[in-house]
């Protein structure tokens, strides 16, 4: 059974596909609203839903002397609403998707900006590490480079773990000493 609303605006249709142009202003009037909100449904965006509510009325206006069934208006004209609305769904998940892009981009550059910089500081840091006695140099290579803990790393080299932590205070306090004499002679 057809509800009194959906009769009312079937009427409305076969008005204004005969040329009443009075029919569609009461049409929107009577719709409008709706479409806000169900674009606003998907879109969550205020000033989009009533973009795509004013597009649908575009598409309305072109296409509905295509509709046959004036009945259905309502669930036709809903179904333009809705695709326009998916439709701008898609379009701001690509720009979104090309500015995270952009974003990544510019990390990468940033990051090989730094590792341009880092580079130099790797150099000096390897430099000054082949400063060191053999035995430091181990301990360090086994401690940062392999990650190997101080207990790992005495039984690997068959020393104390006391002795371990020696060669790695003694080590770092070395490079400490190396670093800043090098830095103070630029």
């Amino acid at each position: 059974m057809n509800s009194p609303n959906k009769i009312f605006d079937s009427l409305l249709v076969l008005q204004y596909q005969t040329g009443n142009k009075k029919a569609l202003a009461i049409l929107v009037k009577r719709w409008h609203t709706k479409f806000c909100k169900q674009a606003y449904w998907y879109t969550q965006d205020i000033e989009a839903s009533k973009d795509i509510a004013q597009d649908s009325w575009g598409k309305i206006c072109i296409r509905i002397h295509q509709l046959n069934e004036p009945n259905n208006f309502g669930s036709w004209a809903l179904t333009i609403v809705t695709r326009l609305a998916l439709d701008w769904l898609r379009v701001q998940k690509k720009e979104f998707d090309h500015l995270k892009q952009y974003k990544n981009d510019q990390s990468i550059l940033v990051f090989n900006e730094k590792t341009d910089d880092s580079e130099s500081i790797k150099v000096e840091m390897a430099e000054a590490i082949g400063k060191l006695p053999k035995k430091q140099r181990i301990v360090l290579h086994l401690f940062y480079v392999e990650d190997y803990s101080v207990k790992e790393i005495g039984g690997i080299l068959q020393i104390s773990v006391g002795t371990v932590k020696s060669r790695l205070f003694t080590a770092r306090e070395k490079l400490k000493s190396i670093l800043k004499n090098r830095n103070h002679g630029k």
